[in-house]
């Protein structure tokens, strides 16, 4: 069901990951997408798939969120197997057959790049399990702010990506509900040809449609009715400060980084 979606969402805890400071938890997120498009070869991705593993034991987030916030990318993930092992023919023949040719190095990317992008998806997926979106907008802000010299709206914009982050579950269970409902009157979306399925989507798309324009109208009505003007002389409850978690955060992170350049040059 869609309402099992976790993406964007916010767990609340008490672990180390919890603890460390946002800024923090954006620049390592950003560094462990640099670490594994560094690895060029599957020991390189096997320490970004360690580090995404320790991270989560960390974190102590239950393994079922993590099946949860994979499950929408699921058609993706084939796709980019399929292309891969169709269009890649360079290696020994494993299987061959009229036009469809299967090698050995179609297979090997195939399954490297899928592993890079459930990794992907596992880091930033713990950035916003353990980070509120008020802490998320706060350090959006905060690293963006030299761009402030320019005249860039960092306020507004990071303000934007947290609203669009916190947004995404509740369209997801405007979505099932908007399901349900169709189903209750009798629509059958899971039966007929392709073009009887894309038609049947139309009584789900339009009234989501609706839904969130009329969703984004009462949160600017309701921002407006507090005065909400931006980040001009605006002042936060909580400070954005580092600790010695973020200190063993970054080493840590820069050994498994060192680990990768020092695969990469042995395993050639």
């Amino acid at each position: 069901m869609l309402k099992d979606i976790t993406l964007g969402q916010y767990f609340p805890g008490n672990s180390p990951i919890h603890k460390m400071d946002a800024r923090v938890k954006l620049v390592l997120t950003v560094a462990f997408i640099v670490m594994l498009f560094m690895a060029d070869n599957m020991w390189g991705l096997l320490v970004g798939i360690i580090y995404s593993i320790f991270t989560f034991a960390v974190s102590r987030i239950p393994v079922s969120m993590l099946g949860k916030s994979l499950k929408p990318i699921v058609p993706i993930v084939i796709f980019t197997a399929l292309l891969n092992i169709l269009f890649v023919r360079t290696g020994d023949v494993l299987f061959e057959w009229s036009f469809l040719k299967i090698t050995y190095e179609g297979v090997d990317t195939a399954i490297f790049m899928v592993v890079r992008i459930i990794c992907l998806i596992i880091g930033s997926s713990l950035l916003t399990y353990t980070t509120s979106p008020i802490d998320l907008t706060d350090a959006i802000e905060r690293l963006l702010s030299p761009l402030k010299k320019i005249h860039v709206p960092v306020h507004e914009l990071a303000m934007i990506m947290t609203i669009a982050l916190r947004f995404i579950p509740t369209l997801i269970e405007e979505t099932d509900k908007i399901m349900n409902a169709q189903k209750a009157r009798g629509s059958e979306l899971d039966t007929g040809t392709l073009m009887q399925k894309v038609k049947g989507m139309l009584p789900i798309f339009i009234p989501l449609f609706v839904s969130s324009f009329r969703r984004a109208e009462e949160l600017a009505t309701a921002m407006e009715c507090r005065c909400y003007h931006g980040g001009e002389g605006r002042t936060r409850m909580k400070q954005l400060k580092t600790s010695y978690r973020d200190l063993i955060g970054c080493v840590v992170t820069a050994l498994f980084i060192a680990a990768v350049v020092a695969v990469n040059i042995l395993v050639k």
